[in-house]
């Protein structure tokens, strides 16, 4: 079988390699679709940790084509979704409920085989079910749907409240249905490029500003603005060091800046602490999907979150090293790779 291969820092290309066979309770999965992540740009430059070599791709959905002795759940033929992250269930992390932080994680598609392959390997526990009739395309939005989730669980949106999403990548426009889902009556998108402005606003944001037209993001928070006042979250999702300075400064007195956005391992950002302790801001980090890829499977397969506009472009296997190597081009929200 094809499979894009991370061989080390900058060394990435699609090779020919056996075809899984299932273990014990594992699923052989003929993968239908794979998103390419910002996180397999960091892996490709050696700025987020992984164990070359090994198959890239970490949202993936597929058909099962083959089990292992003692499956139960899932029988050849079903279409299912695959929870990339595998706890130990036994380190303090786990054993507290913080899965995501387990001291011994992996995950498919960063540690061990994934899905930007014809075939990927996955343990039954990891794996649930999508509807026989889903676009293909659409299960390989779970993974970030899920880490959205926890994103929005964490900064206790409820009905009623208000958000600013920071970025207008696949993370940022399913934020921006998340806290419609959630109730909040007004939901700002900032991002500098009008066309995802403008999808933002379809799917539910209730306005939209450029961070570079001057001060239009702080008018939107300043009095008689929008969000006078500041929003009660602030939702990082783009993962530069400007956006987490930012996010925070619009938060509301007594609101909170929730960062979802994954940065270089060298990045910094300048916080003013009095800033934060006088309005009494809280800064939170939201790491992965513990608990939150079933309910993301649910929200697809049911329509409740609209992922179709946020493929961009579908590319085979033989492109996928190339669109790795390159920062997305402008407008880009998700290439999806179909083997």
């Amino acid at each position: 079988m094809r499979a894009v291969r991370f061989e080390g820092v900058g060394r990435i290309a699609v090779q020919e390699l056996e075809k899984p066979a299932p273990g014990s309770g594992d699923l052989v999965v003929r993968v239908e679709a794979s998103g390419i992540c910002g996180t397999d740009r960091h892996i490709l430059r050696g700025e987020f940790s992984s164990r070359p070599p090994v198959t890239l791709g970490h949202e993936f959905s597929g058909i099962v084509e083959a089990i292992g002795p003692g499956v139960t759940r899932f029988k050849v033929g079903h279409r299912v979704t695959g929870d990339p992250n595998i706890a130990c269930g036994l380190c303090p992390s786990c054993r507290a409920g913080h899965v995501n932080l387990c001291e011994s994680l992996e995950a498919i598609g960063v540690t061990r085989d994934g899905g930007l392959a014809e075939y990927v390997l996955v343990p039954e526990k990891q794996a649930l079910s999508l509807p026989a009739d889903l676009p293909p395309l659409y299960g390989a939005f779970c993974e970030p749907l899920a880490c959205s989730i926890h994103g929005v669980d964490i900064a206790g949106l409820r009905p009623g409240m208000s958000a600013i999403v920071l970025g207008g990548g696949v993370i940022g426009m399913l934020v921006v249905q998340l806290a419609r889902l959630a109730g909040a009556t007004r939901t700002v998108m900032i991002t500098r490029q009008a066309a995802k402005r403008q999808l933002a606003e379809q799917l539910g944001a209730t306005a939209s500003a450029d961070p570079s037209a001057g001060d239009a993001v702080f008018d939107i928070c300043g009095p008689g603005g929008l969000l006078s006042g500041g929003a009660d979250v602030v939702f990082e999702c783009a993962g530069v060091p400007d956006t987490v300075a930012l996010a925070p400064k619009l938060a509301r007195r007594g609101g909170a800046a929730v960062i979802l956005g994954v940065l270089r391992p060298q990045d910094r950002v300048e916080i003013a602490p009095l800033e934060l302790l006088l309005r009494e801001v809280r800064l939170l980090t939201s790491f992965l999907n513990p608990f939150t890829h079933a309910r993301a499977a649910d929200l697809i397969a049911t329509g409740a979150i609209d992922v179709a506009p946020l493929v961009t472009r579908q590319i085979g296997l033989e492109e996928a090293p190339g669109v790795i190597s390159e920062p997305p081009p402008a407008g880009e929200i998700r290439a999806i790779v179909v083997p």
